[in-house]
């Protein structure tokens, strides 16, 4: 059976890589095929004559599948800012049928496709569309990232409110420590779980180190297997 997610963010730098990564190794532990994808990168470094970006490089390392480059990342750009900025420096406009088509294309080679957005949920794309249009246009369930540190209550309940008028389904989110000094921080995550009706995958503690196979242990993806589905 076929499926993909959609992992989103509160905000940029919460630890969306490290969580698709860890998701990644979860799925492949119950044997599945899996393979994540990134389908717009700023910040990227040109080498071997292409855009590489160490995110990119992450989910490809944490994939079990092996594609190619231009499907698990259509779009790279080499300034680290927002996306519609970079695509508009380099002459670029990002085309949410292209991403589409390529994530049909890994679709085919694996059981699961985890899907990584750009910053937030609204990020621009385009001028037109942002994130949120991409996510609506893959029509995948959604995993938010939760970086827990001051302010976290307000932006991942303001992104969960944005998932649900996007009519999309939110599988379920994850608390990531990004903070360790982080006061009340138990506090704050009953007021998410109390006020997010989405399951609460797990609580990645903080480590200096990427690892992800190791923070996989934390992660209870069970409730996920109600959100695969067949292809169409």
């Amino acid at each position: 059976m076929h499926t993909g997610f959609f992992i989103t963010g509160t905000d940029t730098g919460v630890g969306k890589t490290l969580v698709t990564c860890a998701l990644l190794n979860a799925l492949a532990q119950q044997g599945r095929q899996v393979v994540g994808m990134k389908p717009v990168a700023a910040g990227c470094e040109l080498a071997s004559g292409s855009m590489q970006c160490e995110d990119v490089a992450q989910l490809q390392a944490h994939s079990n599948v092996t594609a190619p480059l231009d499907l698990v990342n259509p779009y790279a750009f080499a300034p680290p800012v927002a996306p519609h900025i970079a695509a508009e420096q380099a002459g670029v406009e990002i085309d949410l049928e292209h991403i589409l088509a390529k994530y049909n294309a890994l679709q085919q080679m694996a059981d699961v496709v985890l899907v990584e957005g750009v910053g937030g949920f609204m990020v621009p794309l385009n001028a037109n569309e942002t994130t949120a249009d991409l996510s609506i246009k893959l029509a995948l369930p959604v995993i938010l990232v939760v970086g827990m540190r001051l302010g976290c209550i307000n932006h991942a309940l303001l992104t969960a409110q944005a998932i649900a008028h996007a009519g999309l389904h939110l599988a379920g989110w994850v608390a990531n420590q990004i903070d360790p000094a982080m006061q009340a921080t138990a506090s704050n995550l009953h007021t998410l779980k109390s006020r997010i009706a989405s399951p609460l995958l797990g609580v990645v503690p903080y480590c200096k180190q990427h690892a992800p196979a190791r923070l996989s242990g934390h992660l209870d993806i069970a409730c996920l297997h109600h959100s695969f589905r067949s292809p169409e």
